[in-house]
């Protein structure tokens, strides 16, 4: 009998840590209105139906630290903050498009 070495803080594939760095609720839709350029924090409520402040912003941190956006405080009249793919994010993004081929 062999022994599994599983543990369930490492993931077993490269798409499983991936996927688990971009699971939750408003994640996926976060990366998607990011993929278009500079995202605010209030346009981003508006676009998402249902979401509330924290859950948002509770996202964009996780995202922030898993190096997948970048948070930058804009220096203009009224001083705002955007959310911008990263290096990381933007590597991401051809995975997710050949994954589009999937779905049809």
């Amino acid at each position: 009998m062999t022994t599994n070495n599983f543990s369930p803080d490492e993931p077993s594939c490269p798409a499983e840590g991936i996927l688990k760095q971009l699971s939750g609720k408003w994640k996926p839709q976060i990366f998607r209105l990011a993929l278009d350029g500079p995202v605010r924090f209030n346009a981003l409520l508006r676009q998402l139906p249902g979401s509330n402040k924290q859950s948002v912003a509770t996202a964009l941190k996780e995202m922030e630290e898993a190096d997948i956006l970048v948070k930058t405080v804009v220096q203009e009249k009224p001083l705002h903050i955007e959310y911008t793919l990263s290096e990381r994010g933007q590597a991401m993004v051809t995975v997710f498009r050949s994954m589009e081929g999937f779905l049809s």
